[in-house]
């Protein structure tokens, strides 16, 4: 069992944003164009870019993104073992953000006590 119907999900998600294509066109073409934008250097295959666009979607919390990634990322060819271990990239970046935000925390503690 799964904790959602991922599948159903991406596809309310997609339907979601075809409707926000045909009220405003321009919306979904300029986000179309910076997604496409990488296609078009080629400096990374499709596969390591849909992996990163999956270890971002966890870092920004996206359920969306993180149904259609991981099933691209899929179809491009990634294993499991792939998608787990861009995962923990972005897990200890998330860990690393929360320790170097912290040193504000501290910051902002040592100004109140003054």
């Amino acid at each position: 069992m799964h904790m959602m119907d991922w599948n159903g999900y991406r596809d309310q998600v997609l339907q979601g944003v075809s409707e926000i294509g045909h009220i405003s066109p321009d919306i979904t073409r300029g986000y179309a164009t910076i997604g496409g934008a990488g296609k078009k250097t080629n400096h990374l295959d499709e596969k390591t870019r849909e992996l990163i666009a999956a270890a971002c979607a966890i870092t920004l919390r996206c359920d969306g993104c993180i149904s259609v990634h991981t099933k691209a990322a899929l179809a491009a060819g990634a294993t499991r073992e792939e998608l787990a271990e861009a995962l923990g990239v972005a897990i200890g970046l998330n860990a690393g953000a929360a320790l170097v935000y912290s040193t504000r925390a501290m910051d902002a503690y040592a100004a109140a006590a003054e």
